[in-house]
């Protein structure tokens, strides 16, 4: 498995013809690299630096550099910070300040005490240094706060962790970073970069709620990496959807993402990171970090590839400078990204990280930070419950004509709080394994594996059965429908693991893409682990994240004549087809396409 997802990184961009990496920028984004403190303080060797420099300007354009005044205690000095922006801005590159706000980095990422008086004068005077030799600079991952100890237990009192830290680094923020910042140099930007794990930020003080407005900018961490060997187990389609959702939270101030090459056991799940990014729409991509970029590729994730005329990427700036170059071909041609959007409530809990794996079922998402009322189609999951007016929101929707579809997390969750208003269904403590499933009155399907799902009861003929799920000779609803006044709430049954999702049969997730994106005029016909991303101007991209080859099916609705293969320059014709059928909606014409897509790799489409 390891050995074809190797050799899908490279067929993507030898096959098309990449033109020599030069210095500069990029036609439609801006590459920046981070340089930590640790390689900043080097930077006095300025003939070092000129061939580290030159190392990664040969096989990258890079147009922006951050320099880090502190990280784990080290302060560079400012002889040495000098001399760096110096060489930098000679060259014409952008220099912006970083600080990261650690103890100890390799203590468990140990953090400032912001309770502590001593560790809150070090974090202003850092601010202030970093402004006094920076327009512009930006907090690394850490500003949140961990610590436990006898001050903070004091300082807590009665209050939750959550509610603690919230209020404290909101306070921290203000007090120890802008202002003092600001104080020093008035034209100073301040940006906080926000990391990965968003579902759990309120629970170390990172606020979603209050920072985005405080702070200049803000900057999105779609750093991923490996979904099964990292303790987090982010789903790779997040490297897109957590961009979008922060551009939603500050529309227009999210300046970027952030990629770094850490626990990715093949070089394509790097690049991933990379083109998501810009899938997403990012302006500014930066590379973490300075020394890591110059690694060399391990030979064991270079030495399945048997074709000989093909060179691999050297260092992980050779294979950024690679994918890149195949991205800035086509990335303006793309409009405004679209997908289903997904309601999460500041500070919420609830099916942790689940949009990322609809998102990988080929669902095109889209978080947002407020109910949206407006929108055709929207899912909800069981974080929506933190909106103590959820129920009644859902109401409104269905009485407005718009379907809403919510998870069985978010079902029990609302038990006994007004669902029952709408649909009488019953959330059980009973389990069942199952691995054949029915659409309708269609055939039975199977899946390879059994998967373990909630059981959900439900008064017949109050709501109905769309895709069912049976074991022996009992069933179970996997996707549920319940009218109520002009719309129709539907129930989407979710694993107790969620990865589970990925075992449903084609056929299965076929339905509840179906369901889902009937009023999206791309939808995707396939297995798992193959994402579709729509764009408002006809355009879309669909990645397999397989390790071998596949082939799915895109059906496109409106006048369509056929496709064109963005990259490539290939045109396809399609087949004329219809829209399934859905209760309450007419079936309407569209156009299939077949589509083959190599291990981890993606193709890029324009409607003709």
């Amino acid at each position: 498995m390891k050995k074809l997802s190797v050799i899908c990184f490279l067929t993507l961009f030898y096959w098309t013809g990449l033109i020599s990496q030069q210095p500069g920028n990029y036609n439609n984004f801006t590459v920046a690299v981070y340089a930590r403190a640790y390689e900043v303080r080097e930077m006095a060797d300025l003939q070092k630096l000129e061939t580290t420099w030159n190392k990664i300007t040969g096989q990258l354009k890079v147009g922006k550099i951050y320099l880090e005044t502190h990280r784990d205690k080290i302060i560079v000095d400012e002889k040495t910070l000098t001399a760096a922006k110096k060489f930098f801005t000679s060259r014409g590159i952008r220099v912006a300040g970083g600080i990261t706000y650690t103890m100890d980095e390799s203590n468990h990422f140990e953090t400032f005490c912001y309770s502590n008086p001593e560790h809150r004068q070090k974090a202003r005077e850092i601010a202030e240094y970093t402004a006094r030799h920076f327009d512009e600079f930006i907090l690394d991952d850490f500003f949140f706060t961990s610590c436990k100890c006898d001050l903070c237990i004091k300082a807590k009192g009665d209050l939750s962790w959550t509610d603690y830290r919230l209020k404290l680094m909101t306070g921290a923020a203000r007090e120890l970073i802008i202002d003092p910042a600001k104080a020093v140099n008035p034209k100073v930007k301040v940006v906080i970069k926000y990391p990965n794990w968003y579902e759990h930020f309120q629970g170390l003080g990172f606020n979603l709620e209050t920072e985005p407005g405080m702070f200049d900018g803000i900057y999105t961490g779609t750093e991923t990496r490996d979904p099964v060997i990292t303790a987090q187990h982010l789903q790779q389609y997040e490297g897109y959807l957590i961009f979008r959702y922060f551009e939603n939270i500050a529309p227009g101030r999210n300046g970027g993402g952030w990629v770094d090459p850490f626990a990715s056991i093949n070089i394509d799940r790097y690049a991933e990171q990379l083109w998501l990014t810009i899938f997403a729409k990012a302006p500014e991509i930066t590379l973490f970090d300075y020394r890591q970029i110059q690694t060399a590729v391990r030979p064991e994730l270079r030495a399945s590839w048997q074709d000989a005329n093909v060179k691999l990427p050297a260092t992980y700036a050779d294979a950024a400078g690679q994918t890149f170059e195949q991205v800035d071909h086509f990335v303006h041609k793309l409009g405004n990204p679209v997908g289903i959007k997904s309601y999460r409530p500041f500070h919420a809990t609830g099916e942790d990280f689940l949009q990322n794996y609809l998102g990988m079922i080929g669902i095109p998402m889209d978080i947002q930070p407020t109910f949206p009322a407006d929108s055709k189609n929207i899912i909800l999951t069981e974080s929506a419950r933190f909106d103590p007016q959820i129920v009644e929101k859902i109401k409104e929707r269905l009485q407005s004509g718009k379907n809403v579809m919510i998870t069985s997390g978010l079902l029990r969750a609302l038990q006994g709080k007004g669902i029952e208003d709408i649909v009488e269904l019953r959330y059980t403590d009973r389990k069942a394994l199952v691995n054949n499933f029915m659409t309708g009155w269609g055939p039975f399907v199977q899946s390879k594996d059994a998967i373990l799902i909630p059981v959900i009861d439900y008064l017949t003929n109050d709501s109905w059965e769309d895709i069912s799920a049976v074991s022996g000779s009992s069933g179970w609803p996997i996707l549920h429908m319940a009218q109520y006044s002009k719309a129709y709430l539907y129930i989407l049954t979710i694993p107790d693991n969620f990865s589970e999702l990925y075992r449903f049969p084609a056929e299965v997730l076929n339905r509840i893409r179906a369901i889902v994106t009937q009023d999206v005029p791309v939808r995707l016909e396939g297995p798992s682990q193959v994402s579709l991303f729509c764009y408002d101007n006809g355009t879309f991209i669909v990645e397999s994240f397989l390790p071998e080859p596949v082939t799915v099916k895109v059906a496109v609705t409106g006048k369509v004549k056929g496709l064109t293969d963005m990259v490539s320059g290939e045109s396809l014709t399609g087949t004329a087809g219809n829209t399934p059928f859905i209760w309450g909606r007419d079936r309407s014409a569209c156009k299939m396409f077949e589509i083959a897509l190599k291990p981890h790799s993606y193709r890029v489409f324009e409607t003709k």
